[in-house]
């Protein structure tokens, strides 16, 4: 059940359009996901929104546009958010993962999970080995 309702018809606005468009153009598709027409509700929130999705997600980075989604989906699951689960494992397909790289994935966010909520639970103090403010000898981190 959605908290707000998209405008009846969201292009109408000029500045709306334009981040449409600009969707359209960068992702090379027709298709607007709902999450921008919802946004659609306050154009400054969409416009904001779409600028810095538009420059982590699309601009070229060290990190693969496949990477990117993957790690998307592994927050989106951590965070509970079943619209951002599958619109990113979507476009992480598009962008090629295989079933077995899924797999691989939901593997290491459930081990991830685990492991976060045992140290969490255990209070386990961080190894100053692994300090990188450089108050720890290089000789005494790991490789």
């Amino acid at each position: 059940m959605s908290t707000v309702a998209p405008p009846p018809d969201p292009e109408a606005d000029p500045r709306v359009k334009a981040v449409s468009d600009d969707i359209r153009a960068t992702r090379k598709s027709d298709f607007i996901n709902n999450m921008w027409l919802w946004l659609a509700f306050d154009p400054d929130l969409l416009e904001r929104t779409w600028a810095e999705v538009k420059t982590v997600m699309a601009m070229p980075s060290p990190l693969d546009p496949l990477m990117k989604e993957m790690l998307y989906i592994a927050v989106s699951v951590t965070n509970g958010c079943g619209y951002c689960i599958h619109s990113h494992t979507a476009a992480a397909k598009v962008k090629g993962m295989t079933d077995a790289e899924h797999a691989d994935l939901m593997r290491v966010i459930s081990l991830a999970a685990k492991t976060n909520q045992l140290a969490m639970a255990l209070q386990v103090p961080v190894d100053t080995v692994f300090d990188a403010s450089g108050e720890t000898k290089a000789s005494e981190r790991p490789a």
